[in-house]
């Protein structure tokens, strides 16, 4: 099974989600950027507004491909401590490589929502959205940060993760759904007949209709 794209994958997402549609206090946090068109499927579907939840990779110096963890742009730090052990990674390597990395998610998340304030969001319940899990470390990140932020309920929602990792986030998140889990899984992208990389444009005309029809 794949998805034309990452819309379709959110309209196959929403309907795992209908006992959310229109709930008080619910919002949909897409993970940027490649979650940000499924999300924005699933609050229109849904009538949930729409925000975002901006996390990055943390890449192994030399091997920027492989996570050694991620980060949040609140501070919310998830580590491999198997892979940064393994890779022998120094605390000075990891002290640099998230200094770097909260640099570029506090420009995102200028570029994407200019000076409008976030959402109040404690006890409130988070829909989080991506285009599908690999490792989980930004995901992991994502649901810390909003731990820091004392939120009710964490949905965590994915088009596509390998088989038994959702079963893993049972324990980090309050609910989870997938439309598929694979055993034959080696990346997301894999999944869907189109998977462009999204410019930080695109990310911005996605966001623009949610936050022009809602208070900040």
């Amino acid at each position: 099974m794949r998805f034309a794209n990452r819309e379709q994958a959110g309209q196959q997402l929403a309907q795992c989600l209908q006992a959310y549609r229109r709930q008080e206090a619910t919002y949909v946090l897409a993970l940027p950027r490649g979650g940000v068109p499924v999300a924005a499927t699933i609050a229109r579907v849904l009538t949930l507004p729409l925000d975002l939840c901006c996390v990055g990779k943390l890449g192994v110096p030399g091997y920027e491909e492989l996570a050694m963890g991620a980060i949040a742009s609140n501070g919310a730090q998830f580590l491999n401590q198997a892979i940064i052990k393994q890779m022998g990674i120094t605390p000075e390597q990891i002290d640099g490589v998230m200094a770097e990395q909260q640099m570029i998610l506090h420009q995102r998340e200028r570029a994407y929502r200019g000076d409008r304030p976030y959402p109040i969001l404690t006890d409130q319940q988070v829909i989080l959205v991506d285009d599908g899990i690999a490792t989980g470390a930004t995901m992991q990140a994502a649901i810390l940060s909003l731990q820091q932020w004392q939120v009710a309920n964490v949905i965590v929602a994915v088009p596509v993760a390998p088989v038994g990792i959702m079963a893993e986030f049972n324990a980090w998140a309050d609910h989870v759904y997938c439309v598929i889990e694979s055993e034959m899984f080696s990346s997301v992208g894999q999944y869907y007949t189109a998977f462009p990389q999204l410019s930080d444009q695109q990310v911005i005309e996605l966001l623009q209709p949610f936050f022009i029809n809602s208070t900040p």
